[in-house]
């Protein structure tokens, strides 16, 4: 953390709410979610105005404050509606606050709405305010929700750590002892009810793959130590599973149970799919033991209600937001209750009693119900609890089974019977296992065969090759499974293709009434698909077979295999199939073969219908006996014709025939309704299950349509913010193109004026040698007059001062005088080499100030419009001036090395002439002009160079071990040395 004064508190007040509905057994609780941390209030009547007045804080420093600003981190507040019963707690609505809006000022609250708002009709707001308060306290008194300290949980028993509170299992008399076992004696029964689960599909993202055969769910969940799951569901639009109870016995007292279930207090129930969990719950087991429920051995305590399961965390972002009319739900119901029983009891380790109670459906009343304890998974046990206890639980298994609507069990698809499922006997304990049910036939039943020979495929007009394979189905026959032919064959255009396998028999029982009136009314129907690879099948078309054409033809006999007397029909015929889409026009034609064969009366009476539909058989008690005709010895008057046994016994069977075929015709009247009911019921499910997966669709489209908009948006405004700034790139190079072109333009105009001048001097210069040629000449002149006239005078000067030699006040004065002509000598040179040296050093200050003027300005122009390329630019600006720099400097030293030349050839030249002394005075008064004008070169050049070392320092962008500094520096050496052997040699001179 920081300094004391950067220690910051971010409060939150929840001040009150409003536009809350009266919940007269509810609290609300407000829990706030920031950084990990959880801080909540407490809790308060759930009325339209509930009053809160809390402050939640948290601690950190500034840094940590501008971190999290920067990450834009929120903070959230869940509304929650606790059940003061059962503990229940139920999300009412959330608020995401800004941390950015939060300032260290104070200011005014505000209503924010509830998200995600569990009461629709109810608009309801939370008043809030956040600021910032600059913690005053100590760190050692500042709270922190994560170092918040533990509840302080006491037990009556000394020397007892809750912490160290463990469930031990005694295996030998089937109790878990919690606590010491000589204190903690009573016996308690702890049971875990899972009744019923909806909305389970809301679990299961669209991304994920589950395996693909039939997955099996189930729920898992540990109940003190020892794993509980319950039977697989495959279903899981509409979870068929029944209500399991599973309890375990402890031996504890209340004080230390209640400690316990402190300690671990969560129940967590898992809805797994093998070994990954797809949701779960958390049931809070403190409720069980509050202070106060003293008549825990009177009744037993339970924590009911209907709890949301919740996604785990790797796939909670996948899955869309949902109301809270379609959130996934659990049916859980936990007691716990004082078992009065004084001796152990034997039993498992978790006796998992299972108690299911089973619906049998009877054929008449399919609102029947026969309540049915069973026990899977589990070994036989020896129960010596109390009835009152094992009434109570049938009781309670009943009463949630009866809630729930019941579900219709499956029918066996045979020929219009249903099949009941085997029912356990609930007396002796055994059952009757069966694989289908005998159903009785009358004898005027038929056997039929009908046999279809599907032939050939032909004049095919789809407009590409099609990959034909036909398919039918006809329940009547006995199997609702569609009969298709294989493999597919192509068909092309104009050609006639044989069918592979395509011939089917039908064996089937009825009578001949019935065949006629449903052959008239239900015709066959042919699909013809097109089969391919890389795409979904196609159907093309549909041809509709008349059977009843059948029945048309003339019959045939044959014998059968028992040399029984059998009938047969034939017939055979070309139909069009037509478009399944669009206009009903021909899309090809088929050719086939139908043969009906009638084996006569059906010689067995009871027929075994297997689930698969598919067989018959029989099997079953004898049907009532027909009276066999036995000859009798009659005497000579003959009898009435209705006294006799033949005239009885045909009467008796037209009777037992006409009582047969009511009770078959009641019977099928029977199956019809129920195979209707099971219809109509399946039709149901089914079109609930496609309503809960088109809601979950509809959901999940519109989650990503909302995502996709959000996107679209988002990638409009970029493309947008990026022709703006491409535009903007385009105008700043632009600019920076005439900007550079200016600059460039503006060098060459000053190189060119600059060397305009230059040569201006030149052409001064050589005017100013040729003038001072014409007065050498004038003063070689008089220098030769003067030598003569001085050869004169000195030879009169020398007979004088022969004369005068011998007066030392002659000597001296002499010397004096020479001494002053020399200084006046000096002195003029000294006059004329400081006015050339001024000179130079205006024209040379005139050009600085001007290539500094252009720098600064070029300078000033790069930092306003080119921020990010300022320091390239310099770098190119100080690289092109030095090389320029250097190339003038390069052509002001060769100008000078050629006036140099030129003045050694003029002293040579006149070295050569009859004045030597005259001509080297005159040669050394030019080299020492000549001398003087380059040490002022050399020092304005120095200056120069020192300049630009220090603007390229102040920039910042270089520094002393950068190449061109250490260059400048070089030559700042370079012209030292020069100008100090320059000196060195004019003092030597």
């Amino acid at each position: 953390m920081g300094s004391k004064s950067d220690q910051l508190l971010i409060v939150v007040s929840v001040l009150e709410g409003r536009y809350f509905p009266k919940r007269p057994k509810h609290k609300l609780v407000v829990e706030a979610k920031f950084d990990g941390e959880h801080l909540a209030t407490d809790p308060v009547d759930h009325t339209d105005q509930p009053e809160f007045a809390t402050e939640l804080a948290w601690e950190l420093d500034r840094k940590a404050l501008h971190q999290h600003r920067l990450q834009r981190t929120p903070i959230k507040l869940q509304c929650f509606a606790l059940d003061s019963l059962t503990s229940a707690k139920e999300t009412v609505g959330y608020i995401v606050l800004d941390l950015r809006a939060a300032q260290e000022k104070k200011q005014p609250p505000k209503w924010y709405p509830l998200l995600s708002n569990k009461y629709p009709k109810f608009k309801s707001e939370l008043q809030l305010s956040v600021t910032l308060e600059t913690d005053t306290k100590t760190s050692v008194d500042g709270f922190k929700a994560k170092e918040a300290p533990p509840r302080d949980i006491t037990i009556p028993l000394p020397g007892l750590d809750p912490k160290n509170l463990v469930a031990v299992l005694n295996k030998e008399e089937g109790y878990h002892q919690i606590g010491p076992a000589e204190y903690c004696r009573d016996y308690f029964i702890l049971s875990v009810t899972i009744a019923f689960a909806t909305q389970l599909e809301q679990l299961i993202p669209t991304t994920v793959k589950l395996p693909e055969q039939q997955p099996e769910f189930f729920f898992y969940y540990s109940l003190l130590g020892n794993d509980v799951t319950n039977e697989p569901f495959t279903d899981l639009i509409n979870p068929n599973f029944e209500p399991e109870r599973a309890s375990v016995r402890i031996r504890s007292s209340i004080e230390v149970l209640r400690a316990y279930f402190l300690m671990h207090s969560k129940l967590q129930i898992h809805l797994c799919c093998g070994d990954q969990s797809l949701g779960s719950t958390e049931i809070l087991l403190t409720g069980l033991v509050k202070k106060g429920n003293v008549d825990i051995g009177q009744q037993p305590v339970a924590i009911e209600g209907a709890f949301i399961l919740v996604p785990p965390n790797r796939a909670r972002q996948k899955l869309p937001h949902v109301p809270l009319d379609m959130a996934p739900t659990l049916g859980v119901s936990v007691a716990l209750q004082k078992d009065n029983v004084s001796q152990p009891i034997v039993q498992g380790v978790t006796k998992a009693e299972r108690e299911k109670a089973k619906k049998a459906l009877s054929p008449a009343h399919d609102q029947e119900r026969s309540p049915e304890q069973s026990s899977y998974n589990a070994p036989p046990q020896t129960h010596h609890s109390p009835p009152t206890k094992e009434d109570a639980t049938e009781s309670e298994v009943e009463s949630i089974q009866y809630d729930r609507n019941p579900k219709p069990q499956k029918k066996a698809l045979n020929t219009r019977v249903p099949a009941t499922q085997s029912h356990h006997a609930t007396g002796s304990g055994t059952s009757e296992p069966t694989t289908g049910q005998k159903i009785a036939v009358p004898a005027v039943s038929h056997h039929f065969c009908f046999s279809l020979d599907l032939r050939s495929v032909h004049n095919m007009d789809a407009g590409f090759p099609v990959n034909c394979i036909l398919r039918y189905s006809y329940p009547f026959f006995g199997s609702a499974a569609p009969i298709m032919t294989s493999p597919s064959v192509e068909v092309k255009k104009n050609m006639e293709v044989f069918l592979p396998q395509s011939y089917c028999a039908f064996d089937f029982a009825t009578m001949p009434h019935q065949l006629q009136d449903t052959f008239f009314r239900l015709p066959l129907l042919i699909e013809l698909w097109h089969k391919d690879k890389m795409a979904k099948d196609l159907l093309l078309g549909v041809a509709r077979l008349q059977l009843s054409n059948v029945l048309s033809m003339e019959k045939t006999r044959f014998l059968g295999a028992n040399r029984e007397q059998c009938w047969r029909q034939i017939f055979s015929e070309t139909v069009p199939f037509t478009a399944a889409q669009g206009p009903s026009n021909k899309v090809a034609e088929l050719s086939y073969t139908m043969t009906l064969e009638d084996y006569g009366l059906v010689k067995m009476h009871e027929i075994l219908v297997s689930d698969s539909s598919q067989c018959l058989g029989a099997d079953a008690d004898e049907p009532p006996q027909i009276p066999s005709l036995q000859p009798v010895n009659a005497p000579q008057v003959q009898p009435e014709p209705r006294e006799t046994l033949e005239y009885k016994a045909a009467l008796e069977l037209e009777m037992w025939k006409e009582m047969q075929e009511d009770l078959f015709e009641n019977q099928l009247k029977k199956k019809e309704l129920a195979h209707m009911q099971a219809l109509a019921e399946e039709w149901r499910k089914r079109d609930r299950e496609r309503e809960a997966l088109v809601k979950k669709k509809v959901a999940e489209y519109t989650v990503l349509e909302e995502q996709l908009q959000k996107t679209l948006t988002d990638l409009e405004k970029r493309e947008k913010q990026l022709v703006s700034a491409e535009t903007e790139l385009q105008r700043l190079k632009r600019e920076l193109q005439a900007e550079h072109e200016r600059n460039l333009q503006e060098l060459q105009d000053t190189m060119r004026r600059v060397k305009d001048e230059c040569a201006h001097q030149v052409e001064l210069e050589k005017s100013r040698v040729r003038q001072l040629e014409e007065n050498k000449i004038h003063m070689q002149q008089q220098i030769y007059e003067a030598e003569n006239k001085y050869k004169g005078l000195e030879k009169e000067f020398q007979q004088y001062k022969d004369q005068q030699s011998s007066k030392p006040e002659i000597r001296l004065q002499s010397e004096i005088n020479i001494l002053t002509l020399e200084k006046g000598d000096l002195e003029r040179k000294l006059e004329s080499a400081t006015k050339s040296k001024l000179h130079y050093k205006q024209q040379w200050a005139r050009a600085l100030k001007e290539l500094a003027r252009l720098k600064q300005r070029e300078q000033e122009n790069a930092m306003a419009r080119l921020k990010k390329q300022q320091q390239e630019l310099e770098h190119m600006r100080l690289r092109y001036l030095a090389a320029e720099e250097k190339e003038l400097g390069k052509t002001q030293r060769q100008e000078l090395e050629d006036i140099r030349n030129e003045l050694n050839r003029l002293k040579q030249q006149e070295d050569k002439k009859h004045f030597p002394d005259s001509q080297e005075d005159f040669g050394s008064q030019l080299q020492s002009a000549h001398t003087q004008q380059v040490n002022e070169s050399l020092d304005d050049y120095l200056a120069r160079l020192i300049e630009e070392r220090d603007t390229l320092l102040r920039t910042g962008v270089y520094n002393h071990e950068d190449h061109i500094v250490s260059e400048l520096d070089r030559q700042i050496s370079e012209v030292l040395a020069k100008r100090s052997s320059s000196k060195d040699q004019k003092t030597k001179n």
